[in-house]
């Protein structure tokens, strides 16, 4: 498959998996899990088609239950899901990306999951770069993690080492650059 059928496929598995199943006629089951063989139907794609899209997307958005027959969206969802994530000690710092308009806003009032139910958070500066430079020139902000679990935030992390809480106030923030 080509990357522009690649791109295509995973923009509407992201699409469905994470925001709008009811237009393709599918329900997330609890924890956001779907049938495969339900959504192979409803996008009219080959099981090997959806296979190499979810072994080679780089954020690793979607995964399979252990035994293949189901899947989800790793976070990032907009529509009510409980993904079952265990809380997790996060380390000592985190980071997140965004961009120089957003800035101001959050630096005043914190982190919040805006459309979605959770703050995604890095591991690591380049990773928060990278997600930061779809939509411009990033800005990378430094979370202490450790101070907020120490004040009693929860953190999670999802299957492909997202870092999920559900906000991040300003007094956990610090500009890296």
């Amino acid at each position: 498959m080509n990357e522009k059928e690649m791109i295509r496929i995973s923009k509407r598995l992201a699409l469905h998996l994470r925001h709008d199943p009811a237009a393709l006629g599918l329900t997330l089951a609890p924890g956001g899990w779907v049938a495969v063989d339900a959504l192979l139907r409803a996008l009219k794609i080959t099981r090997e088609q959806l296979d190499e899209v979810v072994e080679t997307n780089n954020k690793r958005r979607f995964a399979f239950d252990e035994t293949g027959t189901r899947i989800r969206a790793s976070q990032g969802h907009s529509v009510s899901v409980d993904l079952g994530l265990a809380d997790a000690v996060p380390p000592d710092v985190l980071y997140h990306g965004t961009v120089p308009k957003f800035l101001d806003a959050i630096l005043h009032e914190g982190l919040r999951p805006m459309k979605r139910h959770a703050v995604h958070l890095s591991a690591t500066v380049d990773t928060a770069r990278i997600v930061a430079a779809r939509r411009g020139k990033p800005v990378i902000l430094r979370v202490d993690a450790a101070g907020m679990a120490a004040a009693g935030h929860a953190f999670q992390v999802s299957a492909n080492g997202v870092w999920l809480t559900a906000t991040v106030p300003p007094e956990h923030l610090y500009r890296v650059g």
